[in-house]
């Protein structure tokens, strides 16, 4: 059941500009000018119920922009979007109560109150019946592991009890739909993975589908079969993680660690080099050559350990961009963004 379903979806901002200086600071009092930014141009995509999506891209791609009017908080410039049925930006209160939106760079906890105080003003803003809040709040807390935190001030909380506590009062009102964007930014990677583990826990539970924004990877590959990558507004990818990695990096990642130190071997004839010390050597060979390549480094060299690993996905990303910036800077080439529907992929 398709719960998200988002049909050439552009948001375009009139943003003034001017150079420095006083007197362009009185010539813009007369004449303003102005650029247009398309932070989102014509986006194309469904989610199903249930599914947990990676958005991903680099600063400034769009991803917060798109959920934002998936959320309700932003009009389009153009194209059309619903949400369980919902348009998000008519803002009709049986649309807010079945959402939630966890931005990580803002908060929703009163400053100077315990987190407590804002637990009961968010149950009052969602009319929750007092036993389901009590049931809800007491399952978070367990989950969360935040009931020594509740009635200390929020400025004086740690960034990530604070972030514990932002998850908890995002889902008092047990939400449907999920829009998170970087929930684990500024943790520490102990905390990540209790983050992301009680992410999966909360699907598992309700069968909520939720959108992730992550500049850490880990949080992807964790939580995500399915990535759509954005930049400059458009959609570059949306299909499986895995697909990504094995059409834009069709190559293996060998360890070897030796049991000696070896001179005079070429390493370089077999792959890229990518460390090499004493009795450590790392190689990038491509995938379909990598079971010779392996057989030949365990006949030659005396190999202590070897292991095979995927690239880095943070590299298959970034190895997406920069496609991506080399097909606009060539528009007379064959490349084109894809179109954002599931499966397909950029050139």
């Amino acid at each position: 059941m398709t719960q998200i379903q988002v049909d050439n979806l552009c948001k375009t901002f009139r943003v003034p500009e001017r150079e420095g200086g006083f007197r362009a600071s009185v010539r813009s009092i007369f004449r303003r000018r102005y650029r247009q930014v398309h932070a989102v141009d014509h986006v194309t995509f469904s989610v199903e119920r249930g599914e947990i999506v990676g958005f991903l891209g680099p600063n400034g791609a769009g991803k917060t922009t798109t959920l934002k009017m998936l959320s309700g908080l932003l009009h389009p410039t153009e194209g059309a979007c619903t949400v369980m049925g919902h348009v998000p930006w008519r803002r009709e209160p049986a649309y807010l109560r079945r959402i939630s939106m966890l931005m990580g760079q803002r908060s929703q906890l009163a400053w100077d109150l315990p987190a407590l105080d804002s637990f009961l003003v968010h149950a009052a803003v969602y009319d929750l019946p007092k036993r389901q809040y009590q049931e809800t709040v007491e399952e978070l807390i367990d989950l969360l592991d935040i009931r020594d935190v509740l009635k200390k001030q929020v400025r004086t909380l740690s960034l990530g009890e604070r972030m514990k506590c932002e998850i908890c009062v995002s889902l008092l009102h047990r939400p449907e739909v999920l829009f998170l964007d970087e929930p684990t930014i500024g943790v520490d990677i102990t905390m990540q993975a209790r983050i992301r583990a009680f992410v999966a826990d909360y699907n598992k539970r309700y069968g909520a589908t939720i959108i992730l924004t992550s500049h850490y990877m880990a949080d992807v590959t964790a939580l995500c079969k399915r990535i759509i990558v954005i930049d400059h507004g458009k959609i570059l990818f949306d299909g499986r993680l895995d697909e990504l990695s094995a059409r834009l990096a069709p190559f293996k990642v060998i360890k070897i660690d030796l049991d000696r130190e070896i001179d005079g071997y070429d390493f370089s004839s077999l792959g890229d080099v990518l460390l090499r010390e004493a009795r450590k050597v790392l190689l990038q060979v491509p995938k379909r050559a990598t079971p010779t390549i392996t057989d030949r480094l365990l006949r030659e060299l005396p190999v202590l350990d070897l292991t095979i690993e995927d690239p880095p996905i943070e590299d298959v990303i970034a190895r997406a961009f920069g496609q991506r910036r080399s097909s606009d800077e060539n528009p007379g080439g064959e490349a084109t963004a894809a179109s954002g529907k599931a499966g397909k992929e950029f050139p």
